[in-house]
């Protein structure tokens, strides 16, 4: 069975300038089970992250200010979010939904987080609307438990996953591969094990040319025993912060190439959903949903 992370609390309501792209996370769900494509009893609650856990991957002073509201005015701006315990509050859910969905794939192949790919969280600070990074979060998880051994990031949101990078810059066990917009956020980017930039305007063709030469090998070569899979569609021509230019179908076909390949190496994969800012809502939800309809489609 396909288990997916959704929480009412990743639906909090923030200022207006902010609630666009976060309206996501309630239509996406909807869509899916009007669709057919899943059905409500797929879904579970993740509970918050416990302060043990958050600190195998965060700093204490990191959390103990985002516990205590004690950020300054400028850490809060590089996050991007309006401060707040109920901010707090959900990125635990958030970043535990992907905890989960590491346990529910080794079992099933396959599980997935409505949010999460919050990859511009440092080990020590926040930025990019990103609190906690889910995605760290978990594989120190599977570390510390020594449930995994070897963990592949694919990290395919237009944006380098730079905290991601700096968290395991010195870890060999977890292998960062990003493949993003080379004159995109952030400006300064952190070195990943392996990182591809694209120019502006980048179509289908070269972009899945490129996956499709490097996964197969980079899989082979890194023998991962855990993927997790960052599949945000902010790659697409419509988005407004993406600048490439991916059809609906090719950003299809690159989830297809991933999960294809997760599932024809047996390694289990835990997806995130990550950015998607295009100015048509129907293009962001139409684009996540692929990724369900395509884990449905190959793996159950």
């Amino acid at each position: 069975m396909l288990k997916i992370a959704f929480s009412p609390i990743y639906k909090y309501e923030l200022p207006e300038k902010h609630r666009f792209p976060m309206v996501k996370y309630e239509l996406l769900p909807e869509q899916l089970i009007y669709e057919g494509t899943v059905t409500e009893d797929q879904f579970f609650h993740p509970p918050a992250l416990t302060e043990e856990e958050i600190l195998w991957t965060h700093d204490k002073e990191y959390w103990d200010k985002l516990k205590n509201q004690k950020l300054s005015k400028k850490e809060i701006r590089a996050i991007g979010f309006p401060m707040s315990d109920k901010l707090v509050q959900r990125g635990r859910h958030i970043a535990n939904g992907t905890v989960q969905c590491a346990l529910f794939a080794r079992q099933y192949g396959i599980a997935m987080n409505v949010a999460g790919g919050t990859h511009h969280s440092f080990t020590y600070k926040g930025e990019g609307f990103c609190v906690f990074n889910d995605i760290a979060i978990a594989a120190n998880y599977l570390l510390h438990h020594q449930i995994s051994q070897k963990i592949l990031v694919i990290d395919l949101d237009v944006h380098q996953g730079n905290g991601t990078a700096q968290i395991f810059r010195n870890d060999p066990r977890v292998f960062t591969f990003s493949m993003h917009g080379e004159k995109n956020y952030p400006v300064r980017k952190e070195s990943s094990d392996l990182d591809i930039g694209f120019p502006d305007k980048t179509e289908d063709a070269p972009y899945l040319k490129k996956l499709r030469e490097t996964l197969p090998r980079l899989i082979d070569e890194v023998q991962p025993d855990q993927i997790f899979y960052l599949s945000g569609v902010d790659v697409i021509y419509s988005d407004k912060l993406g600048r490439l230019s991916l059809t609906l179908a090719g950003c299809k076909e690159r989830d297809r190439i991933v999960l294809e390949a997760c599932h024809r190496n047996n390694i289990p994969v835990a997806v995130s959903m990550g950015g998607g800012y295009s100015e048509k809502l129907a293009h962001i939800i139409e684009a996540h949903a692929n990724t369900y309809r395509l884990a449905m489609e190959i793996f159950f």
